[in-house]
Formats: structure tokens, C-alpha cells, sequence
């Protein structure tokens, strides 16, 4: 069980450095359209298409971060006032929701893709499909992070430690 809990945990690190690194990329893009259209008149054909595909990455690929700590709205009120064997169901409910959801976006985020590999951005030779993996990507790298969340929920111990994701939280 170790073994899983030290991969989960480099997988959410990994994910929510990448959405930080998004995120820069979206303020640095958003900053040089800004300059683009006010100051010089001639506005980037090209820094908002990649902003907002940045984005995409970026809220996809949180999501890994976002299921492991709890994040997700969820049905906590129920959980914490029912007793303990109702509190069980329900997390294993919600969790099979969740994976249920995840498996979907694997599934049709894939199909997307590959439904517009040959459509361009506009304003960018790149394939639309670079976009729409984010989905798929996204989804693959949070189902660890619901399982170890639904384990630590059972168990009691949370072996992955929430200090993991603070220390990446706290260099933004």
C-alpha cells in the first residue's frame, strides 16, 4: 500500500506544479495581449486562443490536486451527521461517482481529441486536439488521487501528507 501512496503523491505534485506552470503561462499571455491591443493597437491574433487553452490544462490538470484534498464539492453534511456505517456508504458512493465521472472524461475527452486532431487553433498551427487532451490527462491523473482519498477515509491515517501539496502551494 506504501508503494501506491508515494506514487499518488508524486502524481498530484506533478499535476499541480504543471497547473502553477499553467497558470504563469496565462498571466504572461493574458499581460502580453493586454500590451498587444492597448498600447500598440494591434492586438495578438494568437496569445488569447493560447491563454485560454493554457487554461484548460491548467483546471484539468487541478483537478488531481483538488479530488486528493477534498476539494470537489461533496456531500459533507450527510457524511459528518449520519452514523458510521452510513458515512461509509456514502464515501464509497461518492467515490465510485467520482471515478464514474473521471472514467467519462477519459473516455469521451479521448474521443474529442480524436475527433478534431485535424482542426487547427485559430491563429496557431497547432491541433485542436492538444486542447481537448487535457481532459483525458486531467481525469488519468486524478483517479489516485480519489482512491487514496477514500482509502485515508477508511483507514484513518493519512499517509500521503497534506504538507506535499502545501510546500507547492506556498512557492506560487
Amino acid at each position: 500500500m506504501q508503494w501506491f501512496f508515494a506514487v499518488e503523491r508524486r502524481v498530484t505534485r506533478v499535476a499541480l506544479e504543471l497547473s502553477i506552470v499553467a497558470l504563469a503561462v496565462i498571466v504572461a499571455l493574458t499581460f502580453y495581449q493586454v500590451v498587444t491591443r492597448f498600447v500598440f493597437g494591434h492586438p495578438s491574433a494568437w496569445s488569447e486562443v493560447a491563454a485560454r487553452s493554457a487554461m484548460m490544462w491548467m483546471v484539468f490538470l487541478g483537478l488531481a490536486a483538488a479530488f486528493r484534498q477534498g476539494a470537489m464539492i461533496a456531500v459533507d453534511f450527510l457524511i459528518d451527521v449520519g452514523p458510521k456505517p452510513l458515512r461509509q456508504v456514502l464515501t464509497i458512493v461518492i467515490a465510485i461517482a467520482s471515478l464514474t465521472f473521471l472514467a467519462m472524461l477519459i473516455w469521451y475527452g479521448t474521443a474529442m481529441a480524436l475527433r478534431v486532431q485535424r482542426q487547427n487553433l485559430a491563429g496557431l498551427e497547432i491541433s485542436i486536439a492538444w486542447v481537448y487532451a487535457a481532459l483525458p490527462a486531467g481525469a488519468l491523473l486524478a483517479v489516485p488521487g480519489v482512491i487514496a482519498r477514500t482509502i485515508v477515509s477508511f483507514t484513518g491515517q493519512d499517509d500521503v501528507r497534506s504538507d506535499d501539496l502545501k510546500d507547492v502551494e506556498g512557492q506560487v
